[in-house]
């Protein structure tokens, strides 16, 4: 039995290991992010960086991507907690080294290069294919419901926004009138007015927010005009006048109660479990492996008009990386996909299962109804012949599948990454930011398998031995 304390001694020199490599553990996953990274193609981030002239130089580009995804892997998201972290943690100076930045170069990084995070999360999926994880033959599609920078009380209706764009264009047109009072008409050279330039975005803002609102009224009209058009197309075709009321003559101009957020013009009120909140609707095509194949932000809340984008994404993406003749397969979605458009939109390459009751009633349906036996009957309509290939055999087994494929990737990119609220703001860059959350996601999950795979190893060279 002991009969002392072990106390530190904070005097002692070369407490930690005189090799860097040394400090985290082998198996610890900054090691593979810091390969990951070097093995990429970084040419796009190293083009904008400018190199020979006057000033220190740079920051390299890849280690400023080894840390930004090292940071969101461990759901570290503030560049100021990043650089705080750089000099206190050794995971996040292993990755820096000496050369730790501020947190302006971080977050400038950051934006400068969000549109390249596209290419950064094809090279990881290139590298996990390498690794071998990737399976094809089935993927699962489902969306997931994403705060925005941006709060929901900074909704504004129509009129509202309308109101304010003629007030602010009101007051610009006075202020130009005073200054050419004042400096004389066509006076140049004068300092930017303190203020101006908040003014002038929050001007910008206000006007896609007008023009996001047209659109979707010039969307409902020109849906209105296909109703229209359909109907008529029924009753020449039958000869008769079809029952019902007479479909409502297209208004293309803005419903002035509508509303839309200044603060981010791109993103929508969403529905959630927990209550409404002002985000994006985030898109993932993941395999039975959990491996994001394709990830996209949309600001629509209804997943039914996403279902071909996505797997056309997907299919790009793996054919990008694993060859022209890769194929995803089968692919299974939930109620919130379907209609008969998107079962009609099946290919010989991609089988679709969407279900079409919600998830709750549709696993219940497929646990008690038995399977269909014989020819399929041709009067069935396009639902019944979904419920009825979801009832076969092989449909409740790939069906049973998509929960388990689909609904830890985003709970472990909520709750591990951080990645429950975008950082940026524009439809855009909220999108960038979303891919490097998949590539994160991936590179996690490499490095979990490569961990297990280790292990296995271990324990049979163990149990050989004790076998001996």
């Amino acid at each position: 039995m002991a009969r002392f304390f072990r106390a530190p001694d904070r005097r002692q020199r070369f407490l930690l290991p005189a090799d860097m490599m040394e400090w985290p553990p082998e198996d610890d996953i900054v090691h593979l992010m810091v390969d990951a990274v070097g093995l990429m193609d970084l040419s796009k981030f190293e083009a904008t960086c400018k190199v020979g002239g006057a000033g220190q130089p740079p920051f390299a580009p890849a280690m400023l991507l080894a840390l930004l995804i090292y940071a969101y892997s461990h759901g570290v998201r503030s560049s100021r907690v990043i650089e705080r972290l750089c000099r206190r943690d050794a995971g996040y100076r292993f990755t820096v080294g000496d050369e730790v930045p501020d947190h302006t170069a971080i977050a400038r990084f950051r934006q400068r290069h969000v549109g390249q995070m596209k290419g950064v999360f094809l090279q990881v999926l290139d590298l996990c294919r390498e690794a071998g994880p990737v399976r094809l033959g089935l993927v699962a599609l489902d969306g997931t419901k994403v705060q925005a920078n941006a709060a929901l009380d900074a909704n504004r209706t129509a009129s509202t926004i309308e109101e304010q764009v003629s007030r602010m264009l009101a007051e610009a047109e006075a202020t130009d009138a005073r200054e050419d009072r004042q400096f004389g008409a066509g006076a140049g050279g004068l300092a930017m007015p303190k203020g101006l330039g908040r003014h002038a975005d929050r001007l910008a803002r206000l006007k896609a927010c007008r023009e996001k609102l047209q659109a979707r009224a010039d969307a409902l009209a020109a849906r209105q005009l296909e109703k229209i058009a359909a109907r008529e197309t029924e009753e020449k075709a039958s000869g008769k006048r079809k029952r019902g009321r007479q479909p409502k003559e297209p208004d293309p101009s803005v419903d002035p109660d509508t509303v839309a957020n200044p603060t981010d013009p791109g993103s929508g009120v969403m529905k959630t479990r927990r209550g409404w909140v002002q985000g994006h609707n985030a898109q993932a095509v993941v395999t039975p492996d959990q491996i994001i194949l394709a990830a996209d932000v949309t600001c629509e809340a209804n997943d039914v008009h996403q279902l071909s984008g996505m797997l056309d994404q997907a299919q790009a993406n793996v054919a990008a990386v694993m060859g022209e003749d890769a194929l995803l397969g089968a692919a299974v979605a939930d109620a919130g996909y379907w209609s008969e458009a998107n079962a009609d939109g099946q290919t010989e390459e991609c089988e679709l299962f969407i279900a079409t009751r919600k998830d709750r009633t549709q696993r219940a349906a497929l646990r008690d109804a038995p399977a269909p036996r014989g020819r399929i009957p041709k009067s069935l309509t396009a639902r019944q012949r979904m419920d009825r290939k979801l009832r076969t055999k092989r449909g409740r087994a790939l069906y049973r599948q998509r929960g388990a494929a689909i609904g830890p990737v985003f709970g472990q990119m909520k709750d591990r990454q951080g990645a429950s609220r975008f950082s940026m703001r524009g439809l855009e860059r909220c999108r960038g930011e979303r891919q490097l959350d998949a590539a994160v996601h991936n590179l996690r999950r490499l490095h979990r398998d490569s961990v297990r795979r280790t292990e296995n190893a271990g324990n049979s060279e163990t149990a050989a031995r004790n076998a001996a």
